[in-house]
């Protein structure tokens, strides 16, 4: 029987980042329902954020922090494949590399930015010109700590998350899916997305959502559901990658079953 036989999981990622995690949860048996809690829009203009950037060469690194960034972002990089290039974790990394880029900097272990900046490029990069390429808002850590470190950071924010609005038939509907037993696990890949989920509910969805596992990745963010009042029980995943997601699931589904 497959690993994850009889688990319902809402994934709640972006629409196009959903789907690569629904089939490997269903490979593993699992069933999937999708409430997409962030919409991904492009921001800006590319002509003219390109030439506020002036000369690629100019810039020692140039960080991309997520499959999104590289999406909406790479065009930036126009074509040139001379660059050191950064990124925040291996979907990124790949991303990058189907785009026919060479990544020469990513983290190992953990993929988030404290991991990334324990690499030798970035350990001491006083006076060296740094881009992130980002959406907009999020977690301003890593320009502040190699700001904090004596770089000269610039950003290019080419994307932006915005909370999705689903209508009261979609919400209905994913109420009766709680209420017959539809749904065992919630995923929440960050903060953004646990947050918006919250604030979408009813007091009676809240309840269901209150009810079930929730699968976070790493104690950042298992923290911060807790700070947003969420008492619901947690899978914490080592990463948000979707095979460290689907590899927590199948522990826990191990535990619970005393397998």
């Amino acid at each position: 029987m497959p690993a994850l036989h009889g688990v319902g999981v809402l994934v709640t990622r972006p629409e196009q980042q959903a789907m690569p995690l629904c089939r490997l949860l269903e490979m593993e048996g699992a069933s999937t329902l999708r409430l997409p809690a962030v919409e991904i829009r492009a921001i800006g203009n590319r002509r003219e954020t390109a030439a506020s950037l002036g000369k690629l060469e100019d810039f020692a690194v140039i960080i991309f922090t997520s499959t999104n960034a590289v999406r909406f972002g790479a065009s930036l990089l126009d074509q040139r494949r001379d660059l050191t290039l950064a990124a925040l974790g291996p979907a990124t990394s790949r991303a990058l590399n189907h785009a026919g880029y060479r990544v020469a900097v990513q983290p190992h272990g953990t993929f988030d930015s404290e991991s990334l900046l324990l690499q030798p490029q970035l350990e001491h990069p006083a006076g060296r010109r740094i881009l992130i390429i980002k959406g907009s808002g999020g977690r301003p850590f890593l320009e502040q700590e190699l700001e904090n470190r004596g770089a000269r950071v610039v950003t290019a924010s080419v994307y932006e998350r915005v909370p999705a609005r689903p209508g009261p038939t979609v919400l209905a509907a994913l109420f009766d899916s709680f209420i017959g037993g539809a749904v065992q696990v919630i995923t929440a890949t960050s903060m953004e997305i646990a947050g918006n989920l919250l604030k979408l509910a009813s007091p009676a969805l809240r309840s269901e959502f209150e009810r079930v596992h929730w699968l976070v990745p790493g104690g950042r963010i298992a923290l911060g559901v807790r700070e947003l009042g969420l008492p619901a029980p947690l899978v914490q995943a080592e990463s948000a990658e979707d095979h460290d997601l689907v590899a927590a699931l199948i522990r826990w589904r191990s535990s619970e079953s005393g397998a």
